[in-house]
């Protein structure tokens, strides 16, 4: 028996590296997935991936600062599958990365309010279909903690922000059976394009701090994601998965 057989899954950011890679492992894993991008190329790319290794796969056009098209999403496959048993928000924030004193206060601002309205409506529209069952997992990408470093701007307030609202969720879903997880890895060199600038140096200062002596590569992070959204992590709700291989130190 498959981890996710027959389970539903929604992927939001499905055309990029993690969400594509977390995408793959559910649909090893037995669900149906619905892959939702603002991009139709790249969704679509991963839904081919997907079906050409005889998984279940749908790509959908939907911009997840719509509260209207991410309610008639969930809704639309809610209707046709008579389910929704998890939701992944993985959506890039557009955040700018310089020291704070270098930013705009439009700059600063925008990764926070793009992880915070995303990440409320996708939660909220799956949630309306997991409380009737009695049972979902909402998975979130980042995490936070007590590290950060100069010229992050503001992408490590956003994750912050979003550990908070993941605690939220958590306390107040926890009731109708829902579970609510944040992943967060410290960086993935391998989601980064060859020709990125600097690409070397980036991935020595990524796993330089690990303690094994390596990073979590894309196939980790699906892993991990598929077994966190299973039964077989059935206990497992307002936590952060540190899958950071030691880099980031839980306190």
């Amino acid at each position: 028996m498959k981890l996710l057989e027959g389970r539903v899954a929604l992927v939001y950011g499905a055309g990029g590296a993690v969400g594509g890679a977390v995408s793959r492992a559910f649909a090893r894993e037995g669900a149906a997935v619905f892959l939702a991008g603002r991009s139709a190329e790249p969704v679509e790319r991963t839904a081919a991936a997907i079906e050409a290794a005889g998984g279940s796969a749908e790509a959908h056009l939907v911009d997840a600062l719509d509260e209207r098209a991410v309610g008639g999403f969930v809704d639309a496959v809610a209707r046709r599958t008579g389910r929704i048993d998890i939701s992944f928000n993985v959506i890039g924030v557009g955040d700018v990365q310089r020291p704070l004193m270098e930013l705009s206060a439009e700059e600063f601002v925008a990764p926070v309010e793009t992880t915070m309205r995303t990440q409320f409506l996708t939660t909220r529209a799956a949630a309306r279909h997991m409380v009737a069952r009695g049972s979902g997992v909402v998975l979130a990408f980042g995490g936070s903690g007590p590290q950060t470093q100069p010229g992050l701007g503001g992408f490590k307030v956003s994750l912050d922000a979003l550990e908070g609202l993941r605690r939220q969720w958590a306390c107040e879903l926890g009731p109708a059976g829902i579970r609510v997880v944040t992943l967060k890895t410290g960086g993935i060199p391998e989601s980064l394009p060859d020709d990125f600038e600097g690409r070397a140096e980036l991935t020595e200062r990524l796993t330089e701090p690990t303690l094994l002596g390596r990073t979590a590569t894309l196939a980790d992070v699906g892993e991990v994601a598929a077994f966190v959204a299973s039964d077989r992590a059935r206990t497992m709700t307002s936590a952060t998965v540190n899958i950071s291989c030691g880099a980031l130190v839980d306190y």
